[in-house]
């Protein structure tokens, strides 16, 4: 086999383990691009957005603060806590990473979730460059999110459409990571505490005590807060017992 052919058949091999995140990443791009417009920005900015920004939810998140009028401060750590979990990624990914050469800069930054899973799940074929093997994955990934996220900025600019219910494919987003998250981990206490950080918040805002713009940060804030003290905690009882 030439060389070409062996790299024809690489790329299709890996075209095909991507598969399942083109049919995610299209579904969930095309109403990011539909709710960006709706929230009266021109419809290049979603391509922008999604080449340099890249980061799913966060770009969700990103919008519906920006078109709320939340100062940049509160949008910068709002993102930081929504996306500080990619860290742990990348920790986790040092060996695979190693000798993935000129790739590495890129594949650190297109590490998403759907991305992380892949790569963690799909073992280097023998003979492979790494960098070459994993850094296509993450090529294939991110062109589906752009494709996704432009089909459905132009959509919303060009045909008439009804925007109602677009807002709630956000919501559904996290819905289903939440799921796969408690399925995976059968741990219901983050999740139990971030609904009980998340509803404190409001309430405080309810009663004035609080800003409307400072409910998603505070959420998180408390959020980590007592899931560092739950561990701190079990760790130590833990380690009491033995």
């Amino acid at each position: 086999m030439s060389k070409t052919e062996k790299n024809n058949s690489s790329f299709l091999s890996i075209l095909k383990i991507t598969l399942p995140v083109f049919f995610g990443y299209i579904a969930i791009g095309i109403p990011f691009g539909l709710m960006l417009v709706k929230n009266g920005y021109p419809w290049w900015l979603s391509p922008i957005m999604s080449l340099t920004m890249y980061a799913g939810a966060g770009q969700y998140v990103a919008v519906g603060l920006f078109a709320s009028g939340a100062p940049f401060g509160a949008i910068a750590v709002a993102e930081l806590l929504l996306n500080i979990r990619h860290i742990v990624y990348g920790l986790s990914l040092i060996d695979k990473f190693k000798n993935t050469g000129k790739w590495k800069p890129y594949l650190v930054f297109a590490l998403t979730d759907e991305t992380y899973a892949l790569m963690t799940t799909t073992a280097l074929p023998e003979g492979q460059d790494a960098g070459r093997f994993y850094g296509t994955i993450a090529l294939l990934d991110q062109s589906y999110w752009v494709l996704g996220s432009v089909i459905g900025a132009i959509a919303g600019s060009v045909i008439p459409f009804d925007f109602a219910g677009v807002d709630f494919a956000l919501t559904a987003l996290f819905a289903v990571l939440l799921i796969e998250q408690i399925r995976a981990s059968k741990d219901i206490v983050p999740p139990v505490i971030g609904i009980f950080a998340a509803l404190v918040c409001v309430v405080l805002e309810r009663f004035g005590i609080i800003s409307s713009e400072n409910i998603l940060i505070l959420s998180l804030a408390v959020g980590i807060a007592a899931l560092l003290i739950t561990k701190t905690k079990k760790g130590g009882t833990d380690g009491n017992s033995k």
